[in-house]
């Protein structure tokens, strides 16, 4: 049958690119189905008015939120995933992440594994993604089997300067550790130039370690592996008992670009039939919300509520992160470049004075004018925007929002992706903030200014082009959680679908917390984890 394989993926983002990496050289016969393209090669991939304004490469598809208001989401259709957009912060949950912890706001519930059993595929996708740092300098880091293969990238002088003050206040700043393939002993040879266009941007001479450059690309030059770009999947259909996935059912993604032809609402398809697929084993690896999308639009009789949905939790307990960018403004310039390479947490699982988790404090790309022409603060008089991006530090702070059910995908009549989410959990953030804020008017005097020098900590709208917080996906997880119990999670330990013997999920679906981290790296190593237990099965 030429049309059947022995593995279907649908994704190639931080999940399904890495699990194809994985099961690649293994020569089983593997389907790769990509709704977009390839992201073009261009000028624009590194113009800030392009991508931060124009949002030129965000799916023009719209969502609605639970009042039935658009929602236009920032995310990306495209080879590779988010990844190919993302800063490359490559953190690993902290350990006791997996456990159930206080917060505030109530309980983060244990995961059904420990970290023990992902250590080892931390260690993998750390040396798979060019991982960059320094191990026993962040205070909360898990214990790790294997160091870094490449030293962390260092910090230029005012973030070197920021990170000795911390320090002098008794905190204990760290190098973040980066997927990009930098080589600051060989600038010549080195793939990154260490440019300002790296975070929320893709990576025009791919340089940074994103899903297509690390893991597509490479498992594409195996003959056993094919891949189809603009191939959106309608549907999964299963046996007459609903115990497999039989058919995959694809609409080619009308025009040359997939993404550049989103509708108002969703895909443009081709007219015609579906193509239909089938394998032994298919892999949903769509990203949170367009997984859970996925399957609850594969309802048939056996499955009336979705694709491994007996639990009725698919696309239940969506969880984003709570996440600020925050500018502290000083009277001196701050002509760092690259600015993502210092992180404090300090304050993660709580402080003297806050006995609950507060979160994690690093940085962004460095924002320039145009960037904050799209969500700028209420300007001081005399401030120009240009002024206030060369004179600003420029944070990201992320806190851990709790998996509720009624923060939940859904779909509407007509198959469109709904977004219910109540933000939950704010105290600990809030308590960031003004930590962060402390931390900042404690810094040494200024040779020039004094202690004067910091004008104070402004918000700024992260989302650019957009009021809604909502609409910053980047960080999705937990719509389709693992477990033992198939009563309250969609997917066992090794994220196989509780009710359909060949439906898996890896992507961050299945997050049953969030932590306070960048979820990428996780859903890397799971991708790892559960390519083993493929190979495995199938052999």
């Amino acid at each position: 049958m030429p049309n059947h394989y022995d593995v279907i993926i649908i994704g190639t983002g931080a999940g399904g690119g890495t699990l194809l990496h994985r099961l690649a050289p293994s020569g089983k016969r593997i389907l790769v189905l990509e709704r977009g393209d390839y992201v073009p090669r261009e000028k624009a991939n590194w113009d800030s008015r392009a991508v931060n304004v124009e949002a030129k490469y965000h799916t023009k598809e719209v969502w609605h939120d639970k009042d039935g208001k658009p929602l236009h989401p920032h995310t990306n259709y495209y080879v590779g995933g988010n990844t190919k957009f993302y800063g490359a912060a490559l953190f690993r949950l902290r350990e006791r992440d997996f456990g159930e912890i206080r917060h505030h706001g109530g309980l983060s519930p244990a995961w059904p594994i420990t970290y023990r059993d992902l250590e080892p595929y931390y260690t993998k996708a750390e040396h798979l993604y060019e991982v960059h740092g320094n191990r026993g300098e962040d205070p909360t880091e898990p214990c790790a089997s294997g160091n870094y293969l490449f030293p962390a990238v260092s910090h230029e002088p005012r973030i070197q300067q920021l990170s000795d003050d911390l320090a002098r206040q008794g905190l204990t700043p760290f190098h973040v550790p980066l997927g990009i393939r930098l080589d600051e002993k060989d600038s010549r040879t080195s793939k990154c130039i260490r440019c300002n266009t790296c975070d929320g941007f893709p990576c025009l001479v791919h340089a940074k370690s994103d899903a297509q450059t690390i893991c597509v690309d490479p498992a594409l030059r195996y003959p056993n592996v094919t891949m189809l770009t603009n191939s959106y999947v309608t549907r999964l259909g299963t046996s007459a008992s609903g115990r497999e996935v039989t058919s995959v059912h694809v609409r080619r993604v009308a025009g040359p670009k997939g993404p550049a032809t989103q509708g108002a609402v969703g895909p443009v398809l081709s007219d015609g039939p579906d193509d239909v697929y089938s394998a032994d084993i298919v892999v949903v690896s769509c990203g949170a919300i367009n997984s859970a999308a996925l399957l609850l639009r594969s309802a048939n009789d056996r499955h009336p509520r979705g694709l491994g949905n007996c639990s009725d939790v698919v696309g239940r307990h969506y969880m984003g992160h709570i996440n600020s960018v925050l500018m502290a403004l000083s009277k001196c310039p701050n002509p760092t470049v690259f600015q993502k390479t210092l992180g404090v947490n300090d304050f993660y699982f709580g402080s003297k004075d806050f006995e609950y988790p507060m979160g994690h404090i690093s940085f962004v790309g460095k924002l320039d004018a145009i960037a904050l022409s799209a969500g700028a603060p209420p300007l001081t008089p005399g401030i120009t925007l240009d002024l206030m991006a060369r004179h600003s530090l420029d944070f990201w702070l992320t806190s851990e929002d709790l998996p509720d059910p009624d923060n939940r995908v859904t779909l509407d009549r007509e198959g469109n992706i709904e977004l219910r989410y109540t933000p939950n959990n704010e105290a600990g953030h809030k308590r960031l903030i003004k930590t962060l804020e402390h931390a900042l008017q404690q810094q040494s005097a200024c040779a020039d200014h004094g202690h004067a020098c910091h004008q104070g900590l402004f918000a700024r709208s992260l989302f650019v082009g957009q009021r809604i917080p909502l609409a910053g996906v980047a960080h999705q997880n937990g719509t389709i959680r693992f477990g033992h119990d198939p009563k309250t999670s969609a997917i066992d330990p090794m994220c196989k679908a509780h009710d359909i013997d060949n439906l898996y999920v890896v992507d961050g679906s299945f997050f049953p917390s969030s932590g306070a981290v960048n979820p990428a790296l996780t859903i890397m190593a799971n991708a790892l984890r559960v390519g083993d237990h493929l190979l495995e099965r199938m052999n």
